[in-house]
């Protein structure tokens, strides 16, 4: 006689899955603003798009890349959620786009309907934040694919702006100064390098005090990835900015030409800012080439604001008022042939 096998057997717990959706379900509720028309369960999460004379749809996809490994090392998940919302949010805003819902993906081996509830208990606070619910998602068990322990996760935002008002780039000129506003770490990238300096080189672990900054490792690299929002908003609504770059990913030297027109180069002060110790010290570490770390790292300056050189003291002012603490990192310059697109001082 055959043995029975049910689902579980296979792996896939579907009451702790039930668990988890329960307190998504919470959570995610506390998120909604007044364009969401379905609850969460429902096969398709439904907006209402506010009323825009040209409204465009901005959206964006991303995750947090190897930080996962810091939360798997230290056991906490509730900030990994908040930098996936927030880096979505910022690749949005750059383009003058505000959030209005989001989407997230999680998969795992097995689902714990406690690391769960830690990793959406983020994502709600970094929604909240920025104005956009959390209208839908996929949890997705799947023994066999993830060590015990460990998931990845993805999310979706999706935005809108007026078409009048959108952030190309093509409004930038000669002179427009670059305003730079601070990261609050590594953000969410350049960590398979960092790991490879603090863990494989320097032998440390998560909870070792980098001397450096006088925090753990494991505080210092689960620093919240911020959001920018609130700072590209004020600017927009002055009618103070013509583009802005996120720095992530490739640091100002692949980001910021994303946003610039051809024939202009941007010229940068690296003698501007201190480049926060964390940064410093990864360089130090692996004697990392100065070309690779810049690529690699945002340096401290997480998000590159594009303002007219006529309206650039009014910029500083009104960020300063609002709480920022930005600085002039640099300007636009025509580009000479043979030169790369970022130019940086020596």
């Amino acid at each position: 006689m055959t043995q029975a096998v049910s689902y579980k057997d296979s792996g896939v717990d579907i009451d702790e899955a039930d668990k988890a959706v329960a307190a998504i379900r919470k959570m995610a509720r506390a998120t909604f603003t007044r364009g969401v028309l379905t609850d969460i369960g429902s096969f398709g999460g439904c907006f209402a798009l506010p009323k825009l004379r040209h409204p465009v749809l901005v959206s964006s996809v991303d995750g947090v890349g190897t930080k996962l490994k810091i939360a798997f090392a230290t056991g906490r998940h509730d900030t990994i959620g908040e930098d996936l919302v927030n880096h979505c949010v910022n690749d949005i805003a750059v383009q003058g786009a505000k959030p209005l819902f989001f989407l997230d993906y999680l998969a795992t081996g097995k689902v714990e309907a406690g690391v769960t509830a830690q990793i959406v208990s983020g994502m709600a606070r970094g929604c909240v934040a920025n104005g956009c619910a959390l209208i839908g998602g996929e949890t997705a068990e799947m023994p066999g694919m993830y060590r015990d322990g460990e998931y990845d996760i993805a999310g979706t935002v999706v935005g809108v702006a007026e078409k009048a008002k959108l952030l190309t780039g093509a409004k930038v000129q000669t002179g427009d100064v670059l305003l730079a506003l601070p990261s609050t770490g590594l953000h969410t990238n350049g960590y398979s390098l960092a790991r490879k300096l603090l863990f494989d080189v320097r032998k440390l672990t998560v909870e070792s005090i980098l001397s450096e900054t006088g925090t753990t490792v494991a505080d210092e690299l689960l620093k919240v990835h911020r959001s920018y929002l609130a700072a590209i908003s004020l600017l927009m609504k002055r009618g103070l900015l013509t583009a802005a770059a996120h720095i992530t990913g490739g640091g100002i030297t692949d980001n910021l030409p994303r946003v610039l027109p051809k024939g202009l180069a941007a010229a940068i002060d690296t003698h501007s800012w201190v480049v926060p110790p964390l940064f410093e010290a990864l360089r130090a570490i692996g004697a990392v080439p100065e070309a690779d770390w810049r690529r690699t790292f945002n340096l401290g300056a997480g998000m590159i604001l594009l303002v007219p050189k006529l309206k650039a003291d009014a910029a500083h002012r009104a960020l300063k008022r609002a709480g920022e603490t930005p600085w002039v990192i640099g300007e636009i310059v025509p580009r000479r042939r043979g030169r790369g697109r970022v130019i940086y001082s020596q």
